[in-house]
């Protein structure tokens, strides 16, 4: 195993076999563990933690769900490949984004909201009710009151997208909310953490805020790919080292 610490009894809220499974899956993430690697026996791993052969199994358990880990009797536990994996999990993000997350990775997820939010907030102009409309206006103004270098006003940004995708009526859309409220905050905390960025984001929300709001359909949806399109370039800023290498 790449760590041999143990695992203390309180770790950042985290019950044991939880803080077992963010340090493993974080070993995973960043390559310590390649795929088809073997792990060591449940005896030995539990052992050289320090904890029950019941915490690493449960944290074992939940690396498997996320499909990192794949199990078989008699041919042990190994790591599957990336594209097995639920990149979308939130709590994966977490761990993506605790460290230098990748940056394809990142490009990857502004693609994928590229596909999705546009369209979200197109149907949202169509759909929405004057209920998730004032959802929408209470996060917009703790945005600008806390500012998204706060976790307030991050967590400001993460209702108003949910709240598009709500307002979509449609449950495969909405289902996606966990997974893009994820990816909204932990990309927005990445960009803050590198530096501060001169750039002030609200606006781009307001705009497409507007165009909801009047059930201008286009507005919405050509708003959101702008919104989109220019995080991504404050993002590529962010991923921009000091001496000017990415």
């Amino acid at each position: 195993m790449a760590s041999g610490r143990k695992v203390g009894s309180e770790e950042s809220g985290l019950r044991i076999h939880q803080t077992i499974a963010r340090d493993l899956g974080t070993a995973i993430l960043t390559g310590r563990y390649q795929p088809g690697e073997l792990f060591e026996g449940e005896i030995e791993a539990s052992d050289r933690l320090g904890v029950s052969r019941t915490a690493y199994r449960e944290a074992v358990r939940i690396l498997i769900a996320k499909g990192m880990l794949e199990s078989r009797p008699k041919a042990g536990t190994r790591v599957l490949p990336r594209n097995r994996w639920n990149v979308l999990d939130p709590e994966m993000l977490a761990w993506m984004f605790a460290g230098e997350p990748d940056s394809r990775f990142i490009r990857d997820l502004f693609e994928l909201r590229g596909v999705i939010e546009p369209a979200a907030a197109e149907f949202a102009a169509r759909r929405r009710t004057d209920e998730q409309l004032a959802v929408m206006e209470t996060a917009l103004d703790d945005m600008g009151r806390y500012g998204l270098s706060t976790p307030e006003g991050r967590a400001a940004d993460q209702r108003f997208h949910n709240m598009i995708l709500a307002a979509t009526r449609n449950d495969a859309l909405e289902a996606l909310a966990s997974s893009v409220g994820a990816a909204v905050s932990w990309t927005t905390t990445f960009k803050h953490r590198k530096k501060l960025l001169p750039r002030d984001p609200l606006p781009d929300h307001r705009a497409v805020f507007q165009a909801i709001a009047a059930r201008d359909t286009a507005a919405a949806r050509a708003g959101m790919a702008e919104l989109l399109r220019l995080a991504l370039a404050d993002m590529d800023i962010a991923l921009v080292e000091p001496n000017g290498e990415g």
